[in-house]
């Protein structure tokens, strides 16, 4: 695929109870930060949020499939956690171009559904035919 500085994808996804229960179940990440109403309510975010890193896979699912897209191998990605993410938020992850050479890197980010940043980073990948 061709890519040039400048592109950029976006993808929306609604973070559903069932969602973060699996992705629990699948990496045994059971902090009760994330399960536990009661525990929750007696941290800074006063009810279960996501993990940070099922909503991070959000710009995994972009770079995989959509910008560079197919066969593309992941070299690095730093991630900053700005706000928590609760259960029921609409996130909208976005991947741009920034450079391209034999490595490509990205800015990447997610935001919530009022438009407020929860995620940033920057993401190195390489073409797998490269």
């Amino acid at each position: 695929m061709k890519v040039k500085v400048g592109d950029s994808k976006e993808l929306s996804v609604t973070i559903t109870k069932e969602m973060v229960e699996e992705f629990g179940r699948l990496t045994g990440d059971l902090n009760p930060i994330h399960f536990n109403e009661e525990f929750a309510s007696n941290t800074v975010f006063e009810k279960p949020i996501a993990h940070g890193m099922l909503v991070a896979s959000l710009l995994s699912n972009i770079i995989g499939n959509e910008l560079p897209g197919n066969g593309t191998i992941y070299l690095s990605q730093s991630l900053e956690f700005k706000a928590p993410v609760y259960l029921g938020d609409t996130i909208t992850g976005r991947v741009t171009v920034l450079n391209v050479g034999r490595d490509i890197e990205l800015q990447t980010q997610c935001r919530n559904q009022e438009g407020k940043l929860v995620i940033y980073g920057y993401a190195k990948v390489r073409l797998s035919d490269e």
